[in-house]
């Protein structure tokens, strides 16, 4: 892979690999009205300045409301909300709001698995042919190619099927073996090893490894090794059938269809950015996804947190503090911008997290460890219409301003 396409993988499939299997097109409800915001006493001086620029972004991107979390040591700790939570009565969005994370969800996922590395359970350079030995090539895949995105692996969100099956009936519970089924069925994309490309198989397949591993189900264990430790209260992964989320939440809304969506992402990676967006009529308005099910993202993306937890775990996840030095050292070993399921994001000036994208919802957790600082931005929307895909996420075009503005 070019350093192109590496760039254009590490800045839109992180999130965008959940996004191809999003939208539908019948749209209903009330149009997003201008954001509002609700500044808390005592804000640093440069939220004055940033709050202006954020709710014109949001404005452009047509996004109803977003969380926000800024601390910037020697500037400031800020806590925000803009926006509404909900079209039809224009509530404010809630700073203790329960939020889908998308994709922040793998960093769990990754993590396990490098405490079951500690632990002696797995090793990294095991063939995944050793726990799940229907892996096509498998004996040629290792642990690590999985977490960091080398397996080869199709990705099945990216197959006009599975998208289809998702615009027909988003209230779906997916079969885990479906899934992989539906990524096997496609010759892989490189030899192991010798490209990068996203894919939520990959991060299917370690989630199953994980159960078969502990003889616990990766709720169970999430919340015993992660969760509970680090004191993040309001952080879950929801059993597979389950479409709830716990109160206060927002709606969350997005626009197109899951085939558009697909056929944009596509033609990102291809380069051909006029074609790069989810398009849709003047004046369309959005769909109301909360209540889809996320059963098809799994441990690749169907975790619930909060703005609070994941300020926790911004620093937790970049710092190591749930697993070895040694098996840190390994997660922030780069391919391209990638590591074992974090993110070096690019063009962030050192940050370090993850993104993540989900039908309604679209996040940021990033840290920056030269100073001690952390940006998470939960926004209710997943993405832009209209726009070219490497600038219609909300929640990072938000995270940029805030890099731009404090730390540049």
């Amino acid at each position: 892979m070019s350093a192109k396409q590496v760039h254009l993988s590490s800045r839109f499939a992180i999130a965008l690999s959940l996004f191809v299997c999003l939208v539908v097109a019948a749209c209903s409800g009330n149009a997003p009205s201008s954001p509002s915001s609700t500044p808390a006493p005592s804000e640093p001086a440069f939220a004055t300045r940033l709050r202006p620029l954020l709710l014109a972004k949001m404005r452009d991107l047509r996004t109803p409301g977003a969380i926000i979390f800024v601390d910037a040591p020697g500037q400031g700790s800020w806590t925000t909300t803009l926006g509404t939570s909900d079209l039809a009565t224009n509530a404010p969005i809630q700073v203790n709001s329960y939020m889908r994370i998308g994709s922040i969800t793998k960093t769990f996922t990754a993590t396990v698995i490098l405490q079951l590395v500690d632990e002696g359970k797995l090793g990294l350079d095991d063939p995944v042919s050793k726990y799940q030995p229907e892996v096509p090539n498998g004996v040629h895949i290792t642990i690590r190619q999985l977490l960091n995105m080398t397996s080869g692996l199709f990705e099945y969100s990216q197959d006009l099927g599975y998208n289809q099956a998702l615009d027909a009936d988003p209230a779906k519970v997916w079969n885990l073996k479906d899934l992989l089924a539906i990524s096997f069925k496609h010759p892989p994309d490189f030899a192991p090893g010798k490209g990068w490309h996203y894919t939520n198989t990959s991060y299917i397949l370690l989630g199953m490894i994980i159960e078969q591993l502990t003889h616990q189900s990766v709720e169970e264990v999430f919340q015993q090794r992660i969760f509970t430790p680090l004191g993040m209260n309001g952080t879950s992964f929801p059993p597979l059938a389950s479409s709830l989320i716990s109160n206060p939440h927002p709606r969350g809304y997005l626009y197109g269809t899951n085939v558009d969506a697909m056929n944009a992402l596509l033609n990102a990676f291809a380069g051909r950015e006029q074609d790069a967006q989810v398009k849709v009529a003047p004046g369309a308005l959005p769909q109301d996804a909360t209540d889809w099910n996320p059963s098809s993202y799994w441990t690749a993306g169907s975790a619930i947190s909060t703005l609070h937890d994941l300020q926790i775990w911004a620093r937790a996840l970049a710092t190591g503090q749930v697993v070895s030095a040694a098996t840190q050292k390994e997660r922030l070993s780069w391919v391209g911008n990638y590591g074992l399921g974090v993110d070096k994001f690019s063009g962030f000036g050192g940050f370090i997290g993850h993104n993540g994208a989900i039908p309604g919802y679209q996040s940021f957790m990033g840290y920056l460890p030269q100073k001690g600082a952390t940006i998470v931005v939960l926004a209710n929307s997943m993405v832009a219409p209209n726009i070219y895909l490497g600038d219609a996420l909300p929640a990072d075009a938000l995270a940029k301003i805030i890099q731009q503005g404090l730390f540049a």
